[in-house]
């Protein structure tokens, strides 16, 4: 019986990458872009990968990357399977590798009300290429889910998690039912479900 299920934020829940939009919004998205898909395919370290997209954001005004955030587009299904383990009493969480800048409107929206993710750093409302948070490491996602598992008393088995990228396999391990969502090769190798069909409705079908 699934209890908990973790949801992973870009092209998981939300329908891109947030530092790759955020970098178009600010004319860096191909350098950022490269560095994006190295680091979801497993081929470079995720702190280094991150550090390095993010100081390709300094000067970016911090509101512009608050609109960035508002406005970023959720994942077909999302909300249809956000309701769904509602009502079987499934607690849905985010844990994201990106910014409380975009998860944060993303779950008032969906009705989730716990994440875990990193903040971009600002200072005179422009960002200053510095970013510090829960989800800096490829081990992050695992780490926090040790902890959450204590917290609420649950085993392997009543936790489900959903993700893409090569920062997933770390939670993968702390659970029972793997699901690998139009994922990257490396997760869909640590996986027990694979979905390739691009809506999120599709996890409501593993779950009858």
């Amino acid at each position: 019986m699934i209890k908990l299920c973790v949801f992973d934020f870009d092209s998981t829940l939300m329908d891109g990458e947030t530092i790759d939009i955020l970098a178009d919004a600010y004319n860096m998205g191909d350098e950022v872009k490269k560095i994006t898909h190295e680091a979801m395919n497993g081929k470079l370290d995720f702190f280094e990968s991150l550090n390095k997209r993010v100081s390709l954001l300094k000067g970016m005004p911090y509101e512009k990357a608050l609109e960035v955030g508002r406005s970023l587009p959720l994942m077909q299904g999302s909300f249809e399977l956000v309701e769904f383990l509602k009502s079987k009493n499934i607690l849905s969480v985010v844990f994201s590798g990106g910014f409380y800048e975009g998860i944060n409107p993303a779950m008032e929206k969906l009705g989730i009300s716990l994440g875990f993710a990193n903040f971009l750093h600002y200072k005179d409302s422009k960002l200053t290429g510095l970013v510090g948070g829960e989800m800096m490491f490829l081990n992050s996602k695992g780490l926090m889910l040790q902890k959450l598992k204590k917290l609420l008393n649950l085993k392997n088995d009543e936790v489900m998690c959903v993700g893409d990228g090569a920062n997933d396999v770390a939670m993968f391990e702390e659970s029972g039912l793997k699901i690998a969502f139009c994922a990257k090769e490396l997760l869909k190798s640590k996986a027990n479900v694979c979905i390739d069909t691009k809506d999120l409705k599709e996890v409501i079908k593993v779950l009858k």
